[in-house]
């Protein structure tokens, strides 16, 4: 019912129809298509979605039956994505798996299959059926839409290469879909990421930069809500979604803990993030679960939510993305996750070196700073490992040295 809700659907029926031999003509039985005839005629439902593969035949076969619109999963799926894509990227992905699914459905949308026409030139020769010439038109606007997506893949190429130059650590959110992320994400950055009550309301992956607190700077990644049985043709189409995920120095899995399946998605979540590739399994796996909607729970819920966080190998944090609680909680977990290999450096800075000390403060986590009685100033920093290069060479420039002591 999520997915339907997510493009405004008025949901009329919904039932569960056991079906021990799917019909290969209607998927159910002559009787189970009559009793949902009647129903949908005294309704006057005018869109039938089905939580099942259903084949062009059946489609084509249960539309002429009940007179009404017939989708199966990965067809109303494909309906949310062409509603949520707003990137160019985004766009052309829809459109790729939206003509690959019809064009194996060419024998539901066109009916005259009689219909014949003559051809222009080499474009189909006197007396190609229609249907030929879709056919034809669907697979000119894959190689085209193909040829797009080359170059821009190639682009974010090098808007990679170019983070990568930085480098600021990369932290994906990832999660079920209607988790939070992307209200996660806006309270997080403070930007006005589209954020609703909806599945799949971000299909285009927003990057902002972060300045964690103790002076670390990030790149906070939103992505793709996941799904359970996701069509394998929609994971190819969107892969390009997840590159930021696959890349990520850490994943912040955000989950629904209101939610009565929140196990259950989490497996599927961590079933999808392995499939990329992505360690889920090991106590160092790269992954920060954050249990949300915490607002959402009564009390007794909560002390055991809590309680079960305090036992959770992966120590999880509690927050509520919507009314702030627990976000200082998250930041400090996320710097104390990307902060294991940082290094603490004592150093002593010339008097007149006011360069190097804004630049430590810039790059770096001032922990202890004081005045010499030379004039020079003795800090004592954090640093992350892939800056300390960096930090000693800004100390050589300044003339600074190790505090010996």
């Amino acid at each position: 019912m999520g997915l339907a809700q997510a493009i405004d659907l008025t949901i009329v029926q919904s039932q569960i129809v056991p079906v021990a031999n799917p019909r290969p003509g209607t998927l159910f039985g002559t009787g189970k298509v009559e009793a949902l005839k009647a129903l949908i005629a005294a309704h006057e439902i005018s869109l039938v979605i089905i939580d099942h593969p259903v084949s062009p035949i059946q489609q084509r076969n249960l539309e002429r039956a009940w007179n009404a619109k017939v989708l199966d999963r990965t067809g109303l799926i494909l309906e949310i994505f062409g509603r949520r894509a707003r990137t160019k990227e985004g766009r052309l992905q829809v459109e790729l798996a939206h003509l690959s699914y019809q064009k194996s459905r060419l024998v539901r949308t066109w009916t005259h299959l009689e219909r014949q026409r003559g051809g222009y030139g080499f474009l189909g020769g006197p007396g190609e059926a229609q249907i030929e010439l879709d056919r034809r038109m669907i697979d000119e606007r894959i190689m085209a839409i193909r040829k797009e997506l080359e170059v821009v893949v190639r682009t974010r190429e090098l808007h990679r290469k170019g983070r990568r130059r930085v480098p600021y650590p990369i932290v994906a959110i990832v999660g079920y879909t209607n988790a939070g992320k992307s209200t996660l994400f806006n309270r997080v950055t403070g930007a006005q990421v589209f954020a609703k009550q909806q599945v799949f309301a971000t299909l285009d992956p927003t990057m902002r930069e972060v300045r964690l607190q103790g002076g670390r700077r990030i790149i906070l990644s939103d992505t793709v809500g996941f799904i359970s049985d996701l069509p394998t043709m929609l994971v190819a189409a969107f892969r390009a979604t997840l590159e930021e995920v696959i890349e990520a120095d850490l994943i912040l899995h955000v989950r629904d803990i209101s939610h009565p399946e929140s196990d259950n998605q989490a497996r599927d979540v961590e079933a999808v993030l392995a499939g990329l590739g992505i360690d889920v399994q090991s106590a160092h796996a790269p992954i920060l679960e954050v249990w949300n909607k915490v607002d959402l729970l009564s009390a007794i819920t909560r002390v055991e939510a809590e309680n079960a966080a305090r036992f959770a190998e992966r120590g999880p944090v509690l927050v509520s993305a919507a009314t702030g609680e627990g976000m200082d909680a998250l930041l400090v977990a996320i710097d104390k996750r990307l902060g294991v290999g940082d290094e603490i450096i004592d150093l002593v800075i010339p008097a007149q070196e006011g360069r190097l000390i804004n630049w430590l403060y810039e790059e770096a986590e001032v922990l202890e700073r004081n005045p010499l009685e030379t004039g020079d100033v003795h800090a004592t920093v954090r640093v992350a490992a892939d800056k300390r290069d960096r930090l000693l060479a800004q100390m050589r420039r300044a003339g600074a040295t190790l505090n010996p002591s």
